[in-house]
């Protein structure tokens, strides 16, 4: 598919030059930043994106499609809004199960307890495990998602590698995540809110201008659409294809294990 125009690279103006941190050292950040943004991280999601991850997410589910008694694995799951959105689907009352996995021990909670304050007391449950050395079995799930995690991981090749592993044949792999690569109209714009809006935002709201710098920069340094493409398919996933949201803002990734 073609590629758009793509918003600056590092090291241009408004980048907020983070050391680039060796492999051993971005899993403990990483878990640092969500640890301290965990309580407000739902609020923030709704405030920074005018409500539109949830449509977002939606559009997730929708093209997943996922079927009565299948067991999905929601990988960086987080709080379990996607798990959530999924689990009528799935049915429990036939088997169907959603698998919430992050690495983060305190959104876990925060996502259990609120499961529980609504009465889902079936077809969920609640994993704390990294993306790069998931906790379950080769060949268990039938459906693999990961919502706005995969610029998280260290090594990716070894998280897609490990969707592959845990998918059974026929499975599907879905990613929903932020692009680099934008519609041209949108450029001046989606940058301005980026560097300017978003870092205030999560300074004023969740007390942490410096998580939210770091959203914005590993967006900036995440591969493109199309160079995502190859990667999963380089992984041994098939039938790799993405679409576009929101003028590529957010992007889907659709996959499947043969």
């Amino acid at each position: 598919m073609r590629e758009k125009a793509t918003r600056p690279k590092a090291g241009g103006e408004g980048d907020f030059g983070f050391p680039r941190e060796p492999e051993r050292d971005k899993a403990p950040f990483v878990r640092a930043v969500f640890d301290r943004v965990a309580g407000r991280y739902d609020l923030m999601n709704d405030l920074m994106s005018g409500f539109a991850h949830r449509r977002w997410k939606q559009e997730l589910v929708a093209w997943l499609r996922p079927r009565p008694g299948q067991c999905m694995l929601d990988v960086a799951g987080g709080t379990g809004d996607i798990a959530r959105r999924a689990l009528p689907r799935l049915d429990p009352t036939r088997g169907g199960l959603a698998v919430v996995c992050d690495a983060n021990m305190r959104m876990l909670e925060i996502g259990r307890a609120r499961a529980i304050d609504d009465g889902l007391l079936g077809g969920l449950e609640w994993a704390c495990g990294d993306a790069e050395a998931l906790p379950v079995g080769d060949r268990s799930v039938d459906l693999y998602t990961i919502g706005f995690g995969l610029r998280n991981v260290t090594r990716l090749e070894r998280a897609l590698s490990e969707a592959r592993r845990v998918l059974k044949p026929g499975g599907r792999f879905l990613c929903l995540e932020f692009a680099p690569v934008v519609a041209p109209w949108l450029v001046p714009f989606y940058d301005f809110y980026s560097f300017r809006v978003l870092p205030l935002m999560g300074q004023v709201v969740a007390g942490d201008r410096a998580a939210y710098e770091y959203l914005v920069d590993s967006i900036r340094r995440f591969p493109s659409q199309a160079d995502l493409c190859r990667t999963i398919a380089a992984c041994g996933l098939d039938r790799v294809g993405y679409r576009n949201l929101s003028g590529g803002i957010v992007a889907l990734h659709s996959a499947w294990r043969i």
